[in-house]
């Protein structure tokens, strides 16, 4: 049994707090890949959807045993990607900004992820440009993240600024693996990233580099595993323990980085990011 890392207590590292988060996920009852929409999905491939079901309900149940609040929403027969709830909506402050699918076979899921909203109370603002959610929509600090090159318009990053109040960076994707934002750039904390400089445009890539001069930088080998693809909530770091390199460069900035295994789901392009969908409730007292 490899040694322990050591805590921050005893290596002098920061001690990192802990925020509660509130996520919305959709379990993989009806997952398959029948279709093929990004480089990682091929139909003739088999799949277990067992599988996908209990790799998917540890993912959950780590959420809950560090203290955030899973919210539930039905399945769709038919809809095998529905599993990748971060695509489903944008919420910041409780409003939420409905998604618009690129491609036809997604285009039912984002009515779906609307409807629920409306049932549990939300403002939700119908999208009029294609926008992916929070697979191109990323919130750190006090500003938005925006991807776009393969699936969200630019168009739309307009549009979110003015739905959800806050200031939109565009960032170009040129790498047709990494077709979502958030297989390419994680948030760590408010002001802390980690992403894959390969992943983007030279401008893109220098505008990230004025913005978080101290973000951590992936490999190409963090990236082909879905390292980028994480879910943090502060502290805590849920990411494929393949990305090793990652692992080690969270340990030494103070994060707690927790290996999952989201292999089946990889099939269709998504790990723990795109099973999340981040619920952001508007605090009491708090700023826009």
């Amino acid at each position: 049994m490899s040694a322990p890392r050591p805590t921050a207590a005893t290596s002098g590292r920061r001690v990192r707090g802990v925020r509660p988060r509130r996520y919305l996920m959709c379990s993989p009852v009806h997952f398959d890949v029948v279709y093929s929409i990004n480089p990682w999905m091929e139909p003739a491939k088999p799949t277990d959807p067992a599988l996908a079901v209990a790799q998917w309900e540890r993912l959950r149940s780590l959420y809950l045993g560090l203290g955030h609040q899973v919210e539930l929403i039905d399945p769709v027969p038919g809809l095998p990607d529905m599993v990748f709830a971060a695509n489903g909506a944008t919420v910041l402050d409780g409003t939420v900004l409905a998604a618009r699918f690129r491609h036809p076979q997604r285009a039912d899921e984002g009515p779906a992820y609307a409807d629920w909203f409306r049932a549990h109370g939300y403002e939700v603002h119908d999208a009029v440009h294609i926008n992916e959610g929070e697979g191109d929509y990323l919130v750190t600090g006090d500003r938005i993240l925006a991807g776009t090159g393969f699936r969200t318009d630019r168009r739309s990053h307009t549009e979110a600024e003015r739905v959800l109040g806050r200031p939109v960076v565009t960032l170009e994707l040129v790498d047709p693996r990494f077709y979502h934002l958030d297989t390419a750039l994680a948030v760590l904390d408010h002001e802390e990233i980690m992403y894959y400089p390969a992943a983007f445009t030279a401008d893109s890539r220098r505008t990230l580099r004025e913005l978080y001069p101290d973000a951590i930088e992936a490999t190409e080998d963090d990236a082909a595993v879905f390292g980028l693809n994480a879910v943090s909530d502060g502290r805590h770091v849920l990411l494929p323990e393949q990305a090793t390199h990652l692992v080690d460069r969270l340990w030494s900035r103070g994060f707690v980085p927790i290996g999952v295994d989201l292999s089946e789901l990889l099939k269709s392009g998504g790990s723990s990011k795109c099973c999340t969908l981040e619920i952001r409730d508007r605090v009491p007292g708090a700023g826009a």
